[in-house]
């Protein structure tokens, strides 16, 4: 495409004191081209002065370029950020997946209609095929049409009256919720403690009236139920004694919920202080609250399963001469309530509950000896087992019998002439026998019977940088005068510790975490040797072996304290 050439500008230009006429065309952007008319001489000097003004503007408009350059730079950034994030969010989003799915869905109602009309199809046929003549289907209509209407006047009356019922009566699948469980938290379950108490006190206060009632804590409150229980229970009032005494207390429950002050209990109350819920726990607070509360949690689980375990080993025949009582009690009160008249079996129960509850249970509380010998009922609860003394008991009876047979074969297998003594000073020899030589000590220095067998532990040596040297695992042994560590890695006695009781400067029980609550699980032995103490650490009998290591200490420094003296 042919561009149209632009046309001359016609102008003067004064050089050197001259007028030039000429023309002006645009050559090129901030550019222009001077021609002389022809008859006329170029200017001088005075050119210079238009090609300076000719170089600013060719600056200006290589600025203004340079900064239209840079506007268009951002907008591509910002164009392609732009198409980033558009990316992002249909990958996000999921478009296509959600199209796919959808045009699934529609191909399958798609299928699903064609099938109905398959299906449909043929029934159509039929009922077409199965229409009557005109007359025949006229008449048919008029009776239908009757019929229909008083099958809707009875449909609709009996919507009317019955229909609310009929739709209780509709089963409806069950929708099963499913809770979501609070995360662990030490505000939390110090509230959930002080819930659970509160909602057991009122059970626990009915138990201890019940126990004060049957003890003759008041002489007079007992003495008057016993009469009132008696004289009910001798008229045949007890039922309706014991239905008066449910709605009295809820009569009472009424008026002190309304505010009035009315205390009915043979125990005097006592207000235990409310300590206020802390905020903030430290680390060690809030793992001794876990400690306590699971503590609790496994007492109380413990004693549940005794009481169910028991009651399933009456029933199962665990111990035949408890359950047999049972069998016979049960025998007598049926064939009781067979023969007798329920008067009077309600009257020999009632007589004997009342007796047994304010009388014999009394004399048998304060004389320990009367009832472990003629309490049946205490008799036979206390001596159910539970699973684990039934498995105690049999691990006993496996290990006694593999005990006897092992000393039957070995009596056979001695030789002649070695007594029962020599046999087992023999084996506590060879049990025993390389002690000195391990530690490098005497033949005299043996362990104590206390820890014949040792305490496993392990050996914190603080003054050692190496964490093999730092960290042993043993067992600790205390003779007479020794303190004496045996490492668990075999063939190295050189890591063997060997101290003299002597020698000890403080012995201390000490905590190897400061975080874990209560006194720890490790020993403190300071000696002149060691600039920190050495630690016997993660001891599960550690105070036996605290209490064994000082008296043996306190021992050897008091004779050594009066032999000085002497």
């Amino acid at each position: 495409m042919l561009r149209p050439q632009p046309e001359p500008w016609e102008c003067w230009h004064v050089e050197g004191g001259r007028v030039l006429s000429g023309s002006y065309w645009p050559v090129a952007r901030g550019q222009l081209l001077l021609a002389a008319l022809p008859g006329h001489a170029r200017a001088g000097p005075g050119t210079l002065i238009m090609a300076a003004g000719v170089q600013d503007f060719n600056r200006t408009e290589f600025d203004r370029l340079n900064e239209i350059k840079g506007h268009l730079e951002i907008a591509l950034l910002e164009k392609h950020f732009l198409q980033e994030e558009l990316r992002k969010l249909r990958e996000e989003t999921n478009a296509e997946m959600l199209r796919q799915e959808l045009d699934r869905e529609r191909q399958r109602r798609m299928e699903l209609e064609q099938k109905i009309q398959e299906v449909l199809k043929p029934r159509a046929e039929e009922q077409t095929a199965q229409q009557p003549p005109k007359g025949q289907a006229q008449a048919n209509n008029g009776a239908d049409r009757r019929s229909q209407g008083l099958c809707a006047r009875v449909q609709k009356w009996f919507s009317e009256r019955f229909g609310e019922y009929v739709e209780d009566f509709r089963f409806q699948p069950e929708e099963s919720a499913v809770e979501t469980e609070e995360p662990l938290s030490a505000r939390r379950l110090t509230e959930n403690m002080r819930r659970l108490k509160r909602g057991a006190k009122p059970v626990t206060s009915f138990v201890k009236n019940l126990s004060a009632l049957s003890d003759w804590y008041s002489v007079y409150t007992s003495a008057i139920a016993f009469t009132v229980y008696m004289n009910a229970v001798w008229h045949g009032w007890a039922i309706p004694m014991f239905l008066f005494l449910a709605i009295l207390r809820l009569s009472l429950n009424y008026l002190i919920a309304r505010g009035w002050r009315i205390q009915w209990s043979i125990v005097p109350e006592v207000s235990e202080a409310v300590e206020p819920p802390k905020e903030d726990l430290t680390v060690s607070e809030k793992f001794q609250l876990v400690l306590d509360v699971a503590q609790k949690a496994q007492n109380l689980f413990g004693k549940m399963a005794d009481i169910l375990e028991k009651i399933k080993n009456l029933f199962m025949w665990v111990q035949p001469e408890i359950t047999q009582k049972l069998y016979v009690a049960l025998w007598a009160a049926f064939l009781a309530s067979c023969f007798l008249p329920y008067r009077l079996v309600g009257l020999a129960v009632g007589l004997y509950a009342g007796i047994k509850f304010f009388l014999i249970d009394f004399i048998f509380k304060r004389c320990p000896r009367l009832r472990a010998k003629y309490d049946t009922p205490y008799i036979i609860w206390k001596s159910l087992p539970t699973d684990p003394q039934l498995k105690e008991r049999s691990s006993a009876g496996v290990s006694r019998r593999l005990q006897t047979a092992s000393s039957r074969s070995y009596v056979s297998s001695a030789p002649a002439g070695l007594s029962k003594d020599e046999d087992t000073g023999r084996f506590h020899g060879t049990k025993k026998g390389n002690f000195h030589e391990i530690f490098n000590l005497t033949e005299n220095e043996r362990p104590l019977a206390v820890c014949e067998n040792g305490w496993r532990c392990c050996l914190i040596n603080r003054d050692r940088k190496m964490p093999t040297d730092y960290i042993r695992n043993g067992v600790l042994y205390v003779t007479e005068n020794y303190l004496c560590f045996e490492s668990s890695k075999s063939g190295s006695s050189k890591r063997n510790k060997v101290i003299k009781l002597v020698d000890i400067t403080d012995i201390q029980k000490y905590k190897v975490l400061s975080v874990l609550p209560g006194t720890g699980m490790g020993i403190a032995v300071s000696t002149p040797s060691t600039q920190k103490p050495l630690v016997f650490g993660a001891m599960a009998h550690r105070d036996e072996a605290f209490e064994t290591i000082l008296s043996q200490y306190t021992k050897i420094t008091a004779a050594a304290a009066s032999g000085s003296d002497s």
